[in-house]
C-alpha cells in the first residue's frame, strides 16, 4: 500500500511567465551561430542526434570528500541552479583561470559604466570576480575539470572590515562525458557543456556574453524534461537504503482550462516496495558486470505510481506531464532547476545531467 499526500492547484492561464520577451531575439541569435560553429568545429551531426541511454550503472555512494575538498563541495550543494548547456570553449585553459577573474572582471565593470549592469543593492564600489578549478570530480579521462565562478560586491558605504557580498555563483561542467562525442573535438576545443547559475539574471547574462565573446561559444537553456524526470526518480529512489530519500515527491501539470497541478507525495518506504518489484531479477544481471537500471524499469515504477494514483482518485496522470521530482537527495525541475543535496550521489545526477546537456546542444 503505498501512502500518498496529494494537493490540486489550479493555475490561471496567465500562470507561464513572460518577462524573458525580450530575450527571444537573442536567443534566435545565439542559435544560429551555434550552428555557424559546427562548420569549424567539423562535427558530424550523428553524434547529437540520439536520445538519452535506455540504460545505465546503478547509482553507488561515491565518498566524494575523499578527492574534493569540502569548501569546493559547499559552493555546489543545496543551491537551486538554473542550468544551460554550452558549446565547446575554443582555446579555454584550466591554467589560465587567474587571467579570466581579471578579464571578467573589466567585462562587467565597462558594461556598468554603460549602464548595461544592474546595481544589487545601492551604489557599488565594484565586484570581483573568482574562478576556480575543482580538482577530484572529473570521472572519466576526456572530463574537463569543473569550473566554479562567483561574483562579489562591496558597497561604497560598508565598513573597511565588512565583508564583500556574494552576488552571483555558476560553474562549468562534464561528468562521464560521451567519449565519442569528445574524441571528435579539435584540441583547441575545451567540452564543458553543463551551465548552471544562482543569482540576479543580469550577471547570469554578462557571464554567459563574457563567455561567448571570449570562447567562441553559445548558451542555450537546459530543460530536464520527462525522461530526465523520470530517470531522477528512480535512481535517487535506489538509493533509499543507503541514504534515506525521506519523501519521493512528484507534481504534475494536467492539460485543463485553468491548468491543473498535482503534487503526489510517496513515503519512502512504498516507493522503496516498489520499485523493488519492478526491478529485473538479479540473475539476470551478467557476473562480473556492474549493477545496471533499464529504461523499461523506470517506465513500470513510473506507471506504478500512476496506477496507484488512480485506483485511489480516478485520475489519469498519463494524460499530464512530469514537472518536478525530490527527495531528501535532490530536488529537478522541468525548467531547467537542479537543487542536490547530498554530495554522496552527485556524480550519478550529473552525469544524466551532462548526457542531457550534449544532446541539446545544435552540434
Amino acid at each position: 500500500m503505498i501512502c500518498v499526500i496529494v494537493s490540486v492547484l489550479r493555475t490561471p492561464h496567465s500562470s507561464v511567465a513572460v518577462q524573458m520577451r525580450g530575450k527571444r531575439k537573442s536567443c534566435r541569435q545565439s542559435y544560429s551561430s551555434c550552428l555557424g560553429a559546427s562548420s569549424r568545429l567539423g562535427l558530424k551531426p550523428v553524434l547529437t542526434g540520439r536520445r538519452l541511454n535506455t540504460s545505465r550503472r546503478a547509482p553507488k555512494s561515491h565518498s566524494i570528500t575523499e578527492k574534493v575538498t569540502p569548501e569546493q563541495l559547499a559552493l555546489l550543494l543545496k543551491t537551486e541552479w538554473k542550468l544551460s548547456y554550452v558549446t565547446p570553449l575554443y582555446q579555454f585553459r584550466h591554467t589560465q583561470l587567474r587571467s579570466y577573474c581579471r578579464q571578467l572582471s573589466a567585462f562587467i565593470a565597462a558594461e556598468k559604466q554603460q549602464g548595461l549592469a544592474v546595481e544589487v543593492e545601492g551604489m557599488q564600489s565594484g565586484y570581483r570576480v573568482s574562478f576556480s578549478a575543482v580538482q577530484g570530480m572529473a570521472e572519466a579521462d576526456d572530463d574537463a575539470e569543473t569550473v566554479t565562478i562567483q561574483i562579489h560586491s562591496k558597497s561604497m558605504l560598508a565598513k573597511q572590515d565588512e565583508p564583500e557580498k556574494l552576488v552571483w555563483s555558476g560553474w562549468l561542467s562534464c561528468i562521464n562525458g560521451n567519449p565519442d562525442y569528445l574524441h571528435s573535438l579539435p584540441n583547441d576545443f575545451t567540452c564543458l557543456p553543463l551551465f548552471g547559475s544562482s543569482g540576479q539574471e543580469v550577471f547570469t547574462f554578462l557571464v554567459q556574453s563574457w563567455f561567448q565573446k571570449t570562447f567562441d561559444c553559445c548558451f542555450g537553456p537546459l530543460e530536464i524534461n520527462h525522461t530526465s524526470l523520470q530517470w531522477l526518480a528512480a535512481l535517487w529512489t535506489n538509493c533509499h537504503t543507503e541514504s534515506s530519500i525521506q519523501h519521493l515527491k512528484l507534481i504534475w501539470t494536467l492539460p485543463v482550462e485553468p491548468q491543473l497541478q498535482i503534487t503526489y507525495t510517496v513515503n519512502p518506504q512504498d516507493a522503496w516496495s516498489l520499485w523493488s518489484s519492478v526491478r529485473k531479477d538479479p540473475e539476470e544481471e551478467n557476473e562480473g558486470e556492474e549493477e545496471s537500471i533499464d529504461f523499461e524499469e523506470v517506465v513500470r515504477f513510473i506507471q506504478g505510481l500512476k496506477n496507484h494514483f488512480y485506483k485511489h482518485f480516478r485520475l489519469d496522470l498519463s494524460a499530464g506531464t512530469l514537472k518536478q521530482v525530490s527527495t531528501a537527495l535532490g530536488s529537478a525541475k522541468y525548467s531547467g532547476r537542479i537543487k542536490i543535496s547530498n554530495s554522496r550521489y552527485m556524480i550519478t545526477t550529473l552525469t544524466l545531467l551532462t548526457e542531457a546537456a550534449l544532446l541539446k546542444m545544435p552540434i
